[in-house]
């Protein structure tokens, strides 16, 4: 039941042009308009990197985020015509239904990764094989927390309301995790920034620009904020299933 309902579920995915939209070609719409003019930028605010180097990565943060939290948008909409009650009523367990949207998620997010680094790749963005991988395997760890944002916002808002919330919450965490400019080594907003998923999320994407793995501390905001929001997620679960 559960392979037969990821087959259904990703196929479903990779015909709905609305997701796409929103994880693919939002992302590389804003990274071609802003990249392709600074294309000759060599030096971003003295980092050493160059401006498609430095916002392909931007970009990637945020379309990775966007096609986590897209899974909150599937969960609402099933939740508004009755079809997750159905699911409840077969054999399909309710870990096998989460592990689904997440895998789902995690397809469209390498989706988009693969995208932007072709895009990169067409303004002269040039990595090593192993920078690539780094980056990537360590973006994609950085993605587990969101998952369980998407899967608690699921279960809490309406299909009117996950638009305006997803687009806002994604854009509030791009801004202070750093997404659209360099935070710098100190400040209030830095300071802040050290407790926020999407903060260590762009620190693994700048792991690829010869930057460091995460820190012990990194680590444990990031496993934090995955035990605290994957708690929330069961709770809102319950909640929303234990109504008549």
């Amino acid at each position: 039941m559960g392979l037969v309902y990821m087959r259904y579920e990703l196929l479903r995915t990779l015909r709905n042009r609305r997701f796409f939209l929103l994880s693919l070609a939002i992302p590389l719409v804003l990274f071609f308009a802003v990249a392709s003019p600074n294309r000759h930028v060599r030096d971003v605010d003295g980092t050493g990197l160059s401006f498609p180097l430095y916002y392909m990565v931007a970009m990637a943060t945020f379309g990775t985020m966007s096609a986590m939290l897209s899974c909150g948008g599937r969960i609402a909409a099933e939740r508004a015509v009755g079809w997750n009650r159905q699911l409840r009523i077969t054999p399909l367990s309710p870990r096998n239904y989460f592990r689904v949207k997440v895998i789902t998620g995690y397809m469209m997010a390498i989706l988009s990764l693969l995208a932007l680094y072709v895009a990169g790749a067409s303004l002269g963005v040039s990595l090593g094989a192993g920078d690539w991988l780094k980056m990537t395997g360590l973006m994609l760890i950085g993605l587990v927390p969101f998952a369980a944002l998407g899967i608690m916002l699921g279960h809490m808002l309406t299909p009117d309301s996950t638009g305006p919330a997803m687009g806002g919450g994604i854009s509030l965490l791009s801004l202070l995790g750093g997404v659209y400019f360099p935070l710098g080594t100190h400040g209030f907003l830095y300071g802040l920034a050290q407790y926020i998923p999407s903060y260590w999320l762009v620190q693994a994407g700048h792991l690829g620009l010869g930057g460091n793995a995460w820190s012990a501390k990194g680590w444990i905001v990031m496993i934090a904020w995955t035990v605290v929001l994957s708690g929330l997620a069961a709770r809102a679960y319950r909640r929303d299933t234990g109504r008549v």
